[in-house]
């Protein structure tokens, strides 16, 4: 299965590769420029210490979201929609992934405030957007802070919530994110529950601001 992580290049995109990389999984870094996926693979091979890396290949956005078979989509809001006007003709019939979260820093704002969007939330954004392309639409990667990803060799210490309502992409999904040591993933039911998950990465940013830490977590228990 290959995953392709479009706008790859961002912290965030770039960590999740890093780790699905180093799972051994066929990833592909998607960009707008060809050079800047380019550079994160470079990136990641000087973070493994590897000089050749076999399943990892740098691409832009619209043929790294051709040629994937789950697509996860890693930018800011403020770049969601021109991002998926660019890759909506290449992911019929996928599994979509979508890590967004509305923050007020799209607006210039604060890290910590939580931007309601007219859909409830930003994965249901491109569930709108998408629902001529018969796409599998999954909310999932929004509380693992890119810190954690790039913190290697650790384990990552946060849960992923996962919301959908396709069950085979759920648990694709699910499958996925628990190749990251560390992380349990968690089935928080329908779609429309990612507005509750995605306003927590503003309480997570809160509190590593709050601790001066960069490492603040989600864990469910009693399951």
């Amino acid at each position: 299965m290959k995953v392709s992580i479009i706008g790859g290049t961002g912290d965030q995109g770039l960590g999740l590769a890093l780790r699905f990389a180093m799972s051994g999984e066929d990833v592909i870094i998607g960009s707008r420029d060809i050079k800047k996926a380019e550079n994160a693979v470079d990136v990641i091979k000087n973070m493994l210490g590897k000089e050749e890396i076999d399943n990892l290949t740098p691409m832009t956005n619209p043929d790294a979201a051709a040629v994937g078979d789950i697509v996860v989509l890693t930018v800011p809001l403020q770049a969601q929609m021109v991002t998926l006007k660019s890759i909506k003709d290449e992911v019929e019939g996928k599994i979509f992934v979508d890590a967004t979260v509305p923050l007020e820093t799209c607006l210039g704002g604060k890290p910590t405030r939580y931007v309601d969007l007219w859909e409830g939330s930003a994965v249901e954004r491109s569930a709108e957007f998408l629902k001529d392309q018969n796409v599998k639409v999954v909310s999932a990667f929004n509380n693992i802070s890119a810190a954690s990803l790039t913190n290697i060799p650790e384990d990552v210490q946060c849960d992923c919530l996962i919301s959908g309502d396709d069950p085979e992409a759920k648990k694709a999904v699910m499958e996925l994110a628990e190749k990251i040591p560390g992380v349990k993933s968690i089935d928080c039911g329908a779609l429309e529950n990612a507005r509750i998950v995605e306003k927590i990465t503003a309480m997570l940013i809160n509190l590593n601001i709050r601790n001066k830490v960069k490492l603040a977590g989600i864990r469910i228990t009693g399951l």
